[in-house]
């Protein structure tokens, strides 16, 4: 297994150090009941990290909601990263990226059935939602990028792991991406290791297993990537999607604004003879002169077989350009991902254990009330 080095800034290690004093002793306080966490009568189950940068939060969440909406009402619960508004909000399929954020919005549109609400104060809008009447109520809360929002307390928590950079060979931020120090996975009932290669080998599997070193009550899986069909991003210009397969002579300008595209241009490097790739940060606000920028890196291949892709949540952006001309517009698709597990018993037993949970919360519920 080949995986690049991890990155640590030791110059900044005793920023970091100090940090960490900083992080500890609010979970100390929290550990101690001296700040309060609030339990809700609702499964309420936190997708998050130990992490700063994309481990796959939404991908796994739209998993879960594909898992339990044949069962349950689902709502999923996001802070909407970046969004211009503030307060408590419900996300329609035709709200605005800058007023719900691109991930709640990307959810929205798949799964028009799921309430999804953006709101920083997790606590006051989980009491929100427990106030709808109780015919449109939801059966279970999704809380995404949950895991440090410790006021909440999850009746299940699932800490995902990007495989490219081990959590254990991390170090606290600034000198690494660690958001608290790694004990705080023990808060974890799952621990997910995301972006696996689907064909990991028994040794890559130990390195995992020893370096986590969980405890028994914590469940570990490892998930990787699936990459459907490539989709326009303005289907009323184009309305045929393309099969990966059908890349291969094509020219490829890869656009993205996430924190970890090397999965994808993995995937694409094998689908394709001529890629092109333009990186911007996680959950980027293209300008016109960013757009400028593509359209003159385009413009430099001077054959027509050619289009500019991107991730599916940079979608949700580019769709709310005003500035995108017709012709880019036709060019633009996006490629959906979708979870799936290395070993299918693995995800068997995951499915398991997820409604399970949902089903004995809702019983013991039902059976404390009486």
């Amino acid at each position: 297994m080949d995986k690049p080095a991890v990155v640590i800034r030791r110059a900044l290690l005793p920023l970091s150090w100090l940090y960490g004093i900083g992080v500890d002793l609010r979970n100390w306080l929290f550990n101690k009941k001296i700040l309060k966490q609030h339990a809700f009568d609702i499964p309420v189950i936190c997708v998050g990290n130990l992490t700063v940068g994309g481990t796959g939060k939404t991908p796994h969440i739209e998993y879960l909601i594909r898992l339990l909406s044949p069962w349950y009402k689902v709502a999923v619960l996001s802070r909407g990263y970046k969004r211009k508004s503030k307060g408590f909000l419900i996300v329609d399929a035709d709200s605005k990226v800058r007023d719900v954020g691109d991930e709640p919005l990307q959810i929205k549109q798949k799964f028009p059935n799921t309430l999804v609400v953006v709101d920083k104060n997790r606590v006051a809008a989980i009491q929100k939602i427990l106030s709808i009447e109780k015919a449109e109520r939801p059966d279970v809360i999704l809380l995404d990028d949950g895991f440090q929002h410790r006021h909440v307390l999850p009746s299940l928590s699932i800490l995902l792991a990007d495989s490219n950079r081990p959590l254990f060979e991390d170090k606290l931020l600034p000198a690494g991406l660690l958001r608290e120090p790694l004990k705080g996975k023990e808060r974890a009932t799952i621990v997910l290791v995301t972006k696996c290669d689907p064909d990991m080998q028994p040794i890559d599997f130990r390195i995992y297993i020893n370096g986590l070193d969980l405890f028994p009550y914590q469940q570990l899986y490892f998930t990787t990537f699936d990459y459907d069909a490539v989709q326009p991003v303005f289907p009323e210009l184009q309305t045929v999607p393309l099969l990966l397969d059908e890349l291969r002579k094509k020219h490829l300008f890869l656009v993205t604004g996430i924190a970890s595209p090397a999965p994808l241009v993995d995937k694409l490097e094998h689908k394709t003879y001529n890629l092109y790739t333009k990186f911007f940060p996680d959950h980027h606000q293209f300008t016109k002169e960013d757009i400028q920028s593509v359209r003159r890196m385009v413009q430099s291949i001077e054959d027509d077989n050619k289009i500019v892709i991107t991730t599916e949540k940079d979608a949700m952006r580019f769709r709310a350009l005003p500035f995108l001309d017709e012709e880019l517009k036709k060019m633009l698709y996006y490629i959906p991902v979708r979870v799936t597990f290395v070993d299918d018993t693995e995800g068997s037993s995951f499915n398991h254990k997820i409604l399970e949970h949902v089903r004995n919360h809702q019983t013991n519920s039902r059976l404390f009330k009486k």
